[in-house]
């Protein structure tokens, strides 16, 4: 059975082209793709990811839980409504999902984790918290919209009560506030994104979220579809859960390093395994890839280099590059000159460092 968000409606009623994504019935695109895509990187998009799954989590413990829980470490998590990205780990170190995790009090933390693996992660959660007396209670009455792009904070802002706006204003990257929405809604304004633009995720009861979609396309926020949000987070350098990485797979091997905190005393879940690979050395490696001549590259391509075959993982046309680019896992090791094998053709690729744009502009040697 297809699930559907409560801006369901909306989206038909907007001539959106829906797919099924991860079991949710979802938009793809309103028309352009790439007019919603460059949209987004030059003013304001906004994408209903209501079916992100939000949990709370409550009681005594539950800092001491998230140190066991997650690679990075809750305790950079001090002042109230800030956010952590990070992975959340098996025994062997593979990657259950990655998720954003805000702080609200010392009983209060809020996880976002992703919808494909909402079963999973709710039972995995569980499972761990019940060991540290841990409520975790999933939020289906709340819906989420993203709203992206480089004007996309001053029209959230400017519909906000006009008490909220200059603390909304003021709020850093990687930090949530509650603020008062169009006609006096309770809103949790995080300023996060998966589109590599500044921006807001917006999580807001359902019961208001037609209501505030309405009022961000009165404000002049363009509506994007899945098809935009993939190519934006591509060049952004953002990972994709089951396509970039999975259980198979460890941080390292996914270019998360920086997101495992190895600090001492705390013995997270996945950790020995962690450590026993950095020890022995990565055996895969993530890396960029960059297509000069024409052509797209896609997921499962096979990717040839000096130390053996790689795939690509997430490829696409880069509609701000105007060319297609993509992450690959190959082996460890000076990688010589690389080669995608394209329909039986071996076609020369650059590997590059990534993010391939930021601030809406190609990065350099790009």
């Amino acid at each position: 059975m297809t699930e559907k968000t409560v801006l369901n409606d909306i989206h038909r009623a907007s001539g959106a082209r829906m797919v099924d994504f991860g079991g949710w019935d979802m938009p793809i695109n309103y028309g352009s793709q790439i007019e919603e895509h460059h949209a987004v990187r030059r003013d304001a998009g906004m994408f209903d990811v209501s079916h992100m799954t939000v949990v709370d989590l409550h009681g005594e413990r539950t800092r001491e839980f998230l140190r066991h829980l997650l690679a990075n470490n809750v305790d950079k998590l001090k002042v109230q409504g800030k956010a952590l990205y990070s992975c959340m780990l098996n025994e062997q170190g593979g990657v259950i999902d990655d998720l954003i995790v805000y702080f609200f009090d010392e009983a209060h933390f809020r996880l976002v984790v992703n919808a494909a693996t909402r079963a999973k992660d709710l039972a995995w959660i569980e499972q761990q918290a019940s060991a540290y007396g841990v409520e975790v209670k999933e939020r289906p009455d709340f819906a989420m919209v993203a709203v992206q792009g480089p004007n996309a904070r001053a029209r959230v802002i400017g519909l906000l009560h006009e008490v909220d706006r200059p603390r909304i204003e003021k709020l850093g990257r990687f930090a949530a506030a509650a603020a008062q929405g169009p006609h006096g809604m309770p809103l949790f304004i995080a300023r996060t994104g998966y589109t590599g633009e500044d921006g807001f995720e917006i999580i807001v009861p359902a019961e208001h979220a037609v209501a505030l979609w309405q009022a961000l396309a009165d404000a002049g926020v363009k509506p994007a579809g899945l098809g935009a949000r993939d190519t934006l987070r591509l060049e952004a350098g953002m990972n994709l859960y089951g396509q970039d990485m999975d259980e198979t797979v460890s941080p390292w091997e996914a270019n998360l390093g920086w997101t495992i905190a190895l600090d001492e005393g705390r013995d997270f879940i996945g950790r020995k395994a962690l450590e026993a690979q950095k020890a022995a050395g990565v055996p895969r490696v993530m890396v960029g890839l960059v297509l000069d001549e024409k052509g797209v590259l896609r997921h499962g391509q096979k990717v040839l280099t000096a130390n053996g075959e790689g795939e690509i993982l997430s490829g696409s046309f880069a509609p701000t590059l105007d060319k297609a680019v993509a992450f690959a896992r190959i082996p460890a090791g000076e990688p010589g000159d690389v080669r995608v094998d394209i329909r039986g053709r071996e076609v020369p690729v650059r590997v590059v460092k990534y993010p391939f744009v930021r601030d809406g502009k190609p990065c350099e040697g790009i």
